[in-house]
């Protein structure tokens, strides 16, 4: 079966798709609203009672930690004092008492961010967590004089599934310390959009209705270099390259226009410019797996140098027979242009995995590093 066929059959799908992957994706509209309607409004209170404080730092790690870098770029067109995200074992040096630290873990077990939290509780600051009540991040800050928990609940999903469970506490958190203004009602509208998105990416739309199986399907027989415009561009570039890592299990590069530009574009001219896939690949290269793609995440309130950078990339591109794959953001605000690009990319990731016969969910060599660090 190829991979159009696979894309356009339901049952062949949901076999692959063993531990419900699709569901979980179709999930995030449910996500908001559930994060909505269950978020501890006295631990908020107590938040918006801190005041703003020097800067806010949030520290997590992979599926977790794409909230805090969204919540960054968010924050860069927004916020008045500094929101720095961070993964890895340490905090900046220059963390103290008048800071705020945010600890994102789906699972409350994630050695990074417990480390994380840890030090900032030892530097004084005020340390917040988003996790799952019970679990050792949770324990770790009952030792943190000023700290507050928000309880989240997966559900089961795997984190880079759950990322609205995590970014929506985490948006109105924001909103309490004054790094941005983002309200209940704004979010209600956002999981609106996303439920229109998902709604046209369901697994029983056809591949020739459907923006994120069409999607996919260029992810899946390619090489996708990712970039991205605007402020949150570069982030959401980089998001996708790690759903496609996951979920389908390919690699892929990401970047941020204008910088892109400057560096990465120059692969045009290289070894994976179409004139020279024959040789490298030879008769390996029968799924058209490898052929270099550009997609470009298109921020619709970028300014005009923007769109004008990514016009000429068009045309340098194809001027080498490089094709270019543009993907416009929905909404008029923010957080909505954000979670439009989210969502069709996340969907298009999961069917990229369906089409090329992978199943979206197994995290092995993560699994073996966890195990392999303890």
């Amino acid at each position: 079966m190829n991979e159009e066929d696979i894309l356009d059959d339901i049952t062949e799908m949901l076999k692959i798709d063993t531990d419900n992957m699709l569901e979980a994706t179709a999930s995030s509209g449910a996500q908001i609203r559930k994060a909505l309607s269950s978020i501890d409004q006295d631990s908020l209170a107590k938040v918006k009672e801190w005041g703003k404080p020097r800067s806010v730092v949030i520290t997590g790690v992979g599926g977790s930690g794409i909230s805090g870098r969204i919540a960054q770029s968010l924050a860069h067109v927004a916020s008045s004092i500094p929101v720095v995200a961070v993964g890895g074992f340490s905090l900046p040096t220059w963390v103290g008492p008048t800071d705020v630290v945010i600890a994102l873990s789906c699972s409350g077990s994630t050695e990074e961010t417990i480390a994380g939290a840890t030090e900032a509780g030892r530097r004084g600051a005020q340390v917040i967590a988003i996790t799952t009540p019970g679990s050792k991040l949770d324990s770790v800050l009952d030792q943190v004089r000023d700290s507050i928990t928000f309880d989240i609940d997966a559900m089961g999903r795997m984190p880079r599934a759950s990322m609205w469970t995590l970014l929506t506490p985490l948006l109105l958190i924001g909103d309490a310390l004054g790094i941005f203004s983002i309200k209940p009602k704004q979010l209600e509208s956002v999981a609106d959009l996303v439920d229109g998105i998902n709604r046209d990416c369901a697994v029983a739309t056809p591949l020739d209705e459907n923006p994120g199986k069409l999607l996919g399907l260029q992810f899946a027989q390619s090489l996708p270099m990712v970039w991205g415009t605007g402020a949150f561009g570069g982030v959401i570039a980089y998001r996708v390259t790690s759903q496609l890592a996951e979920n389908a299990k390919i690699p892929a590069i990401h970047g941020e226009m204008p910088e892109s530009q400057h560096n990465q574009i120059v692969v045009l001219d290289g070894p994976y410019a179409p004139g020279s896939l024959d040789d490298l690949f030879e008769d390996e290269n029968t799924s058209g797996l490898g052929q270099f793609r550009i997609f470009i995440l298109k921020d619709t309130a970028s300014d005009a140098g923007a769109e004008r950078r990514a016009n000429v990339v068009n045309e340098i591109a194809a001027k080498r027979g490089v094709k270019v794959t543009f993907i416009e953001s929905q909404g008029t605000d923010a957080i909505s242009r954000m979670a439009s690009l989210i969502a069709l990319t996340d969907w298009a990731s999961v069917y990229a995995a369906l089409a090329l016969g992978i199943d979206p969910t197994p995290i092995i060599p993560i699994l073996e590093l966890k195990d392999k660090s303890k």
